[in-house]
């Protein structure tokens, strides 16, 4: 599933096999890699994160670090972190700030994780 796929709620979910069932959550739940979603009889379905389109900066100091981080949070996006690389989902606007500000980046297709937009608070 993409980031986006395990934030929607209410759906017909498909798995690879071609198994379908109904998803019911509770607004605001996001599902996590990993988890059981359903179970039927000896078949166990369990969330992946699919590979995505995503931005890899690669920010050479901590106030270029300090930038990306208000740069992609200005966009609200979701973003995590691997070392010293800050991952996004990628986007022209996203690629177009990061390349203006002059910070190095990478595109990429890899599963993404990203935190929930329940974490960011004004």
């Amino acid at each position: 599933m993409t980031a986006h796929d395990r934030r929607r709620v209410r759906r017909i979910v498909e798995a690879p096999d071609g198994a379908r069932f109904p998803l019911e959550l509770a607004t605001g739940t996001v599902l996590r890699p990993g988890q059981l979603l359903h179970q039927s009889g000896d078949r166990a379905y369990v969330v992946a994160a699919a590979p995505e389109d995503v931005l890899v900066a690669r920010p050479r100091d901590l106030a270029e670090a300090a930038r990306v981080g208000h740069l992609i949070g200005n966009l609200h996006r979701d973003i995590e972190t691997h070392g010293e690389d800050v991952v996004a989902l990628a986007d022209a606007a996203l690629a177009d700030r990061l390349h203006r500000a002059g910070i190095p980046f990478v595109e990429d297709r890899r599963a993404f994780h990203g935190r929930p937009p329940g974490e960011h608070a004004h």
